[in-house]
């Protein structure tokens, strides 16, 4: 069969993708980066779009043609520079619905628990109009409600547990009792499987058969990690809240962090899932890790992960400063270069240069500006410490260190630039 896949370059999307070309298929995956996923996966077909972009039906008729089953994996947690929900999760998905009445493929919707307390949530309402529309379209459908998926690879809340995992001498958490269900993201695969084979369809639950807390399911990360036990420490929820407005402030600055108000507000009721007629059964969380024994690449990520922040804030923090202040006093900053110049032109170079400092202070700040800004940052370093070496050597002997200090920046901005990919 011939099968699309959206959201194919995402965490399920991926593992989903590959099972069906395993199975035989001819998969498409759609994605808005998908460079590095066609390198990959090169049995896959890859399209770049936007699905913020496909709200019209007229949007989907060249890219349903010829397809017997569409699945969409694609989502987002939480309005931002980088994610529009209503656009990509209900929008877009409607017009698709509208646009696939023509040729009638099979829809495989991956959503959520869209009922209970938190489901006025944006993520879930637009998720829940989605599924409303799937349901009373008439079209060929299975909507798969999973719980929080586990696998090899991470991200989103995943990568957040890991992260916790390893936190040295103690396991800090808000919501530590808080009921939550897993399964395997190749139980969501098997589950796709099933349904292009003809087998599966109607509104379905996905959930292992086991009730852990969020400390359990922790400490089974940690024991995976192959760290020693520490303690748990409860931390009242109103101590996170300082954390989720910041994380939420990095959400409109283009920042995809599990720490957001939307996550955080489904981890205060439990990730669960009510049990119903027709629930498939689901690998246990333990068996899931089991399956897929850590190395040391995912301590290293476990511990890098809550770093990766502090490193980002701590360069634009660095470089921010680094402008700002000799702009309080441009004469004195100014004086290296008046053996080579005049005056003014020396003021007028220390203006632009802090100028440009503040730029990729503020620049490295915002998600899609990050990485040209981090190369910035380094082009800026070399150029600073060969024109410092040519012009005056004697910087480097300085007992402030103008020139050496340079250096540890330069590392930190290698290790902000190998760490800055989501997925």
């Amino acid at each position: 069969m011939n099968i699309l896949i959206l959201g194919a370059t995402g965490f399920i999307g991926s593992v989903v993708a590959a099972r069906l070309a395993a199975d035989g298929h001819a998969v498409t995956g759609l994605g808005r980066n998908p460079g590095r996923a066609q390198l990959k996966q090169p049995a896959i077909g890859w399209l770049q779009a936007d699905l913020s972009h496909m709200t019209k039906p007229e949007d989907w008729d060249e890219l349903l043609e010829g397809q017997h089953v569409v699945v969409n994996c694609a989502g987002a947690l939480q309005d931002g520079l980088s994610d529009d929900l209503a656009a990509t999760q209900t929008d877009a998905i409607l017009a698709l619905f509208a646009a696939a009445k023509r040729s009638r493929p099979l829809i495989v919707q991956i959503s959520a628990r869209t009922a209970g307390p938190a489901g006025d949530l944006p993520f879930l309402a637009t998720k829940r109009r989605a599924d409303e529309a799937l349901a009373a379209s008439g079209l060929p459908h299975l909507i798969l409600r999973p719980a929080l998926v586990l696998g090899r690879n991470a991200h989103g809340g995943s990568s957040l547990i890991r992260a916790l995992a390893a936190f040295p001498l103690m396991l800090p958490l808000t919501h530590a009792e808080s009921p939550v269900e897993t399964l395997s993201v190749d139980d969501v695969a098997e589950a796709v499987s099933r349904a292009v084979a003809g087998n599966l369809r109607g509104d379905v639950v996905l959930a292992a058969d086991e009730a852990l807390t969020l400390a359990d399911l922790v400490r089974l990360h940690r024991q995976w990690l192959g760290l020693p036990p520490v303690r748990v420490i409860a931390l009242a929820s109103w101590l996170a809240k300082p954390v989720t407005w910041l994380a939420d402030v990095a959400g409109l600055l283009g920042w995809r962090s599990p720490l957001r108000s939307t996550a955080m507000t489904v981890m205060s009721e439990g990730v669960r899932r009510a049990k119903a007629e027709g629930a498939l059964p689901a690998t246990s969380a333990a068996a899931t890790l089991a399956a897929n024994p850590s190395g040391v690449q995912d301590l290293w990520f476990a511990r890098l992960y809550l770093l990766k922040p502090l490193v980002i804030v701590g360069l634009s923090a660095f470089w921010l400063l680094s402008g700002l202040i000799p702009l309080l006093v441009p004469a004195q900053a100014s004086t290296h270069f008046l053996p080579f110049m005049p005056e003014a032109a020396a003021t007028a170079l220390t203006i632009i240069t802090c100028l440009i400092d503040i730029a990729l202070g503020a620049a490295v700040l915002v998600r899609p500006l990050a990485k040209r800004a981090l190369l910035g940052m380094l082009a800026i370093s070399l150029a600073y410490l060969a024109g410092g070496t040519l012009l005056e050597p004697a910087l480097w002997l300085d007992p402030l260190g103008p020139l050496v200090k340079v250096l540890p920046s330069i590392l930190l901005t290698l290790t902000a630039l190998a760490t800055l990919d989501e997925r």
